[in-house]
């Protein structure tokens, strides 16, 4: 029995087939978990030790980290089945709209701290990592995979039939999986 079908199993029915649709979602938001966890770490880590007066730059540095393993997991698990660009191109787009999404992330953060102040010494120490957690962590975090999710799908992963970039020749055809739901962790 393969792995899939075991995680699969121990989903409730009614869920597989939804799972299975949107599978690409699925994978996409996991690799998207997985870089958050990262993304908190390096943050906090730079945060608390060498970046204590640089809370933007510590968060873009993590966003940066997490973006480099994002792009690993992405190609080769979330999108893997998608195509129509050569690899190289497919890079640079990635880091592209990655670059934006990291725009896009800090852009909560920025307000918070420096246009409604939320900073120490005019709020506690407390008031402070709160607002930066929720202003940074989870708002930038949400705007950024909203963002990444549909201009990795437009620009970066498309569809081989709407890719109009690649020839035909240059990308090699993606098979299809033997049966749905062995592409869900596969």
């Amino acid at each position: 029995m393969s792995l899939t079908r075991i995680t699969l199993s121990r989903v409730p029915a009614p869920l597989r087939p939804l799972l299975v649709k949107h599978r690409e979602l699925v994978k996409f938001a996991f690799t998207g978990g997985v870089c958050f966890l990262l993304t908190a770490g390096v943050n906090y880590g730079l945060k608390f030790t060498v970046m204590r007066t640089k809370p933007v730059t510590a968060l873009t540095i993590a966003i940066i980290v997490a973006t480099i393993a994002s792009y690993l997991l992405n190609s080769g698990w979330s999108f893997r089945a998608r195509g129509g660009r050569r690899r190289h191109v497919e890079a640079v787009l990635f880091f592209v709209v990655s670059a934006l999404g990291i725009v896009v992330n800090d852009i909560p953060l920025y307000l918070a701290r420096y246009a409604f102040d939320l900073q120490y010494p005019n709020v506690s120490h407390v008031a402070q990592e709160v607002s930066d957690f929720l202003s940074g962590m989870i708002i930038g975090t949400l705007l950024g995979m909203a963002f990444r999710w549909w201009a990795m799908k437009k620009w970066v992963f498309p569809h081989e039939k709407t890719a109009g970039l690649a020839s035909a020749a240059s990308v090699a055809p993606v098979a299809a999986p033997a049966d749905e739901e062995s592409e869900l962790v596969a």
